[in-house]
């Protein structure tokens, strides 16, 4: 509502996403959450392994796991981000709000 107790033109009901674009977001999300954390724990272990200098058997092939979850990732966002933004269609002349039509 603005400051008349109007709708603004942009409520319209054909504006709302498609369900398919919802399950698109949500999964541009959640790969951008893996990447996050991969990357955090890539981060964490390189550190961890420059610092502490573990010298069990398994920290050599455990280390490295989150930098290739980070490699692995990193396309997959790009891809269905990518596909996120083609989906996303400009606003329509007559759906921009009143006060876009004023310069700054």
């Amino acid at each position: 509502m603005n400051a008349l107790d109007r709708r603004m033109p942009c409520s319209s009901p054909c504006r709302h996403p498609s369900p398919a674009t919802h399950r698109t977001a949500r999964a541009v999300q959640r790969i951008g959450r893996l990447l996050c954390w991969s990357l955090a724990a890539g981060m964490t272990t390189a550190a961890a392994d420059l610092l502490l200098e573990p010298q069990t058997p398994w920290w050599g092939a455990v280390w490295p796991l989150p930098w290739y979850l980070t490699g692995l990732s990193l396309p997959a966002w790009a891809i269905l981000r990518i596909r996120e933004k083609a989906t996303q269609h400009p606003p329509d002349e007559e759906h921009l709000p009143d006060n876009w039509d004023q310069a700054a």
